[in-house]
């Protein structure tokens, strides 16, 4: 596979004039961008995903929807429907996409929409007569049709935008120059323990002059689903089965690992068919199944529900918080007072 990937350089470097065309077309007004008299933050990446999109989106909602009626808008990957989607009673992860049938699931208090289209998107929800004050726009930092307010660039610690290559040889969706249009950038998934020099050290690789925050994963002490809790202690110490379709499932995989346990990881934002439930099933028999957040919405109705739980995560700042919520706050404030 490396080097399949190294074959195919000269694709990554037309790929990365094909990106840099439309870039340039979009900030010389040539191809136009469209902005709205809302606060809108993006967040989103340069890289093809794994870099905590949801938890850091789970994040600002938990900042933002106590003061402000927020939306979330995202594209509803791998869904099964078309168009506009607002959620409501009768959504599921097939119709809505899993990550966004999550938000709707843990914040009721909040609405949540998909639209390929993220202009059409806005323009729908802020036509509505319940309309949000504030717009989080998921995975939007490439949708160049929108012009946010407010962008977020995430990046992983242990794979920088800044040290990788455009695809296919590399991750990158588009040159690493892409970076400037963003207003903060926080290095995810840290080790909780990272020293400030290295902190330092990770700022002068990437190289703008803007703010860098850093944040770890915090996993949860306990497992749940629709009716129980395990402490996640008490379950380390028995027989499981570990299952995950997420970009990186390492780290989920050596957070709860007993020897002995069984392990099944699929392909990011995975639909699950009937043939996968059978083998799942069947390798789990009386064992409990343990899966992220993510692929529990996609799952709950397959398996027995005494017998599936799921871990879930939280965006945790290694330091400076307060920072990042007062510039975050500051930023929906001051748009809505001048609107």
């Amino acid at each position: 596979m490396i080097l399949l990937r190294k074959i195919l350089f000269p694709f990554a470097i037309l790929y990365g004039f094909i990106t840099s065309i439309r870039n340039y077309l979009y900030d010389k007004g040539i191809l136009k961008s469209y902005s709205f008299d809302i606060p809108i933050i993006a967040v989103g990446n340069l890289s093809t995903g794994g870099t905590g999109k949801t938890p850091q989106i789970e994040y600002l909602i938990r900042l933002i929807s106590p003061k402000y009626k927020a939306a979330t808008l995202s594209r509803g990957y791998k869904r099964k429907s078309e168009g506009f989607v607002l959620a409501d009673a009768n959504a599921n992860a097939a119709l809505l996409g899993d990550e966004p049938y999550q938000y709707y699931k843990k914040f009721p208090n909040i609405q949540v929409a998909v639209d390929i289209d993220r202009k059409n998107g806005i323009e729908k929800l802020i036509s509505a007569k319940d309309k949000p004050e504030v717009i989080l726009l998921d995975d939007a930092f490439q949708h160049r049709k929108v012009k946010a307010g407010f962008y977020i660039l995430l990046t992983s610690y242990d794979d920088l935008y800044c040290d990788d290559v455009m695809l296919p040889t590399g991750n990158l969706r588009e040159s690493s120059n892409g970076a400037k249009r963003a207003n903060m950038i926080i290095v995810t998934k840290c080790p909780p323990t990272i020293s400030e020099l290295e902190q330092e050290t990770i700022k002068n690789k990437i190289g703008l002059a803007i703010p860098i925050f850093f944040s770890c994963i915090e996993y949860d002490d306990k497992i749940y689903n629709q009716n129980n809790t395990l402490e996640v202690s008490e379950i380390k110490s028995k027989e499981k089965v570990l299952l995950a379709g997420i970009a990186k499932p390492k780290p989920f995989f050596d957070y709860l690992q007993k020897e002995g346990d069984d392990f099944m990881s699929f392909p990011d934002h995975h639909h699950f068919s009937e043939s996968d439930i059978s083998v799942i099933k069947n390798k789990a028999k009386d064992k409990i199944i343990v899966t992220t957040e993510k692929d529990f919405v996609r799952l709950d109705a397959e398996i027995l529900a005494k017998q599936l739980y799921f871990l879930p995560i939280k965006s945790k700042f290694v330091d400076n918080q307060e920072s990042f919520d007062k510039t975050i706050l500051n930023y929906v404030g001051t748009c809505t007072r001048n609107r």
